[in-house]
């Protein structure tokens, strides 16, 4: 599903309107009573509740009209304020308010703050308000009334369903600046747009319903400019086929990991796990001598190979040819693997020379910090990257807040300027490929936000990898899967006691949830 900018939007409507021949207004009768059938689901009692819609003078006023005109027809108690004057309402939105007029609906004006000081005592009386005063053609902060009767609306406890983004929000942009409206539902036309996506905007926009107001989705994709996407069910769910009966562990992969060190073998262990519970047909890992024997005690599901390592229990260069020997279709290199020259030495050789794609997280990108020139793909060789913000921090010579703060630039920027796809992960992971197109993931909950689940998703990832041999595809289902696992989890284990180990069962259950119900994640 794909994610707009302002521009874009107002792009895919003027197509519509222009070349498909879908009228305007119709697009605006069809975005107001998408939002009354979001109000009638989410409010189960809303015949014998008092809902308050507040325009402004544009169109998202406009749609407001419609929903106020709806919600009469349906014999629910509404009242409508128009935040500005009637005679600055143009266009449909006029033509809309004009029915009010004909079928006795007052329209109540709130031109200025001292208007709004007259009329917040009745509204703060209403038991939901419905927020149609500005849509996503903002740029700059609110001032004046407008400013005022947000902050007052935010400090009632009355819920707010905001029509195509919270007032005070950018399309633009994730940045909140200002004051915006903290909606309890948002429901958005056409397409999501990235302040409903991202924090800290997202924090205003509450749950999420994207309206199918009549704009084709061949327009939707077909639009120029960025290209970012909401990964949904519906997209990842092809990859997850149905094995034939004569299938055999050679069809489906070998993913060989390189992990682990003295102290750190549960990383190594965790992600090899997580990619036997992601279907691969055969896992080895690859870790210091020292450390073998403890990889190999956590389970039976995996091969382990001894290395050379140094007095430490790192690995040692001389043991890059012992894993260059080894059989593989993916290999994964970082978890725990430790810091010093001689993992750096090794895992520069291993980018340098590795002959199958490679997954690279945790360790491996440290030891890249200096040279992150060697995270290139090369001779056809496909490469994922997997950092969290403070390792991308390393690799792109910025801070944590930095990338934090411009996460879709930061992954796009280095997927396009060094050839590889970066899995940038957090809440709203970020998958940016070297073509430029960026992916973000909807699933996952902060009961995931403890050590190895990162270790875990790094299997997930490199199984898929070996499985589909398709890069792109391996980062959104693994991704997408490793977020389901845990919401599926925290249903059990809650967010606080959850543990990676604990997300791991449940990764063949996310397979089934996938593969056997209907719909995507960001109600349509």
């Amino acid at each position: 599903m794909r994610v707009l900018n302002a521009t874009q939007m107002r792009e895919a409507d003027r197509l519509t309107i222009e070349e498909i021949g879908v009228p305007s207004i119709v697009l605006m009768e069809n975005a107001g009573r998408q939002v009354v059938g979001a109000l009638e689901a989410r409010f189960e009692k809303l015949v014998g509740q008092r809902v308050v819609v507040l325009c402004g003078c544009g169109n998202n006023g406009g749609d407001g009209f419609v929903i106020a005109r709806t919600l009469k027809q349906r014999e629910i108690d509404a009242a409508v304020f128009l935040v500005g004057a009637v005679r600055d309402v143009q266009g449909d939105a006029r033509c809309n308010l004009n029915i009010l007029g004909q079928i006795g609906m007052p329209v109540v004006e709130i031109p200025d703050e001292q208007a709004w000081e007259l009329h917040y005592s009745e509204i703060a009386g209403f038991d939901v308000i419905v927020d149609a005063i500005l849509g996503t053609g903002i740029k700059v902060p609110l001032v004046g009334v407008l400013q005022t009767l947000v902050a007052d609306i935010n400090e009632l406890e009355i819920p707010v369903v905001s029509v195509d983004l919270p007032t005070g929000l950018s399309a633009d942009t994730h940045d909140v600046v200002g004051e915006a409206m903290k909606a309890a539902l948002t429901v958005t036309m056409g397409a999501p747009k990235v302040s409903l996506l991202l924090p800290p905007a997202e924090m205003h926009a509450g749950d999420l319903v994207v309206a199918d107001v009549g704009i084709p989705r061949r327009v939707i994709d077909e639009l120029e400019g960025p290209r970012l996407e909401v990964i949904t069910r519906e997209s990842v769910r092809r990859f997850v086929g149905t094995r034939q009966v004569e299938s055999h562990k050679g069809e489906f992969g070998h993913v060989l990991f390189v992990a682990g060190s003295a102290g750190k073998t549960g990383a190594a262990s965790l992600a090899a796990v997580g990619a036997v519970k992601s279907g691969v047909g055969l896992v080895t890992v690859a870790t210091p001598r020292s450390s073998q024997a403890v990889v190999a005690s956590y389970a039976a599901d995996y091969m382990t190979e001894g290395l050379a390592e140094t007095p430490d229990g790192c690995v040692d260069l001389p043991g890059l040819e012992r894993v260059l020997g080894l059989p593989s279709d993916v290999i994964a290199i970082g978890p725990g693997l430790g810091k010093g020259s001689s993992v750096s030495d090794f895992v520069h050789g291993l980018l340098t020379r590795s002959g199958v794609p490679l997954v690279c997280d945790a360790d491996a990108l440290n030891a890249c910090a200096v040279e992150d020139a060697l995270l290139c793909s090369h001779d056809g060789i496909d490469v994922i990257i997997t950092p969290h913000p403070g390792e991308m921090a390393r690799l792109q010579g910025t801070t944590v807040e930095d990338v934090q703060a411009n996460r879709i630039e930061a992954a796009r920027s280095f997927a396009i300027g060094h050839g590889v796809h970066v899995v940038l992960k957090g809440h709203r992971t970020v998958i940016a490929c070297p073509d430029g197109h960026v992916f973000l993931n909807v699933t996952g909950n902060p009961g995931m936000a403890t050590g190895g689940t990162g270790d875990v998703l790094t299997g997930v990832i490199a199984a898929w990898f070996a499985q589909l041999l398709d890069a792109e595809a391996a980062c959104k289902i693994g991704v997408y899967l490793h977020g389901l696992a845990g919401d599926l989890a925290v249903v059990e284990k809650g967010e606080v006691a959850m543990s990676a180990s604990d997300l791991v069962p449940f990764l063949g259950n996310a397979v089934l949830d996938l593969a056997g119900r209907e719909g995507v994640d960001v109600e349509e």
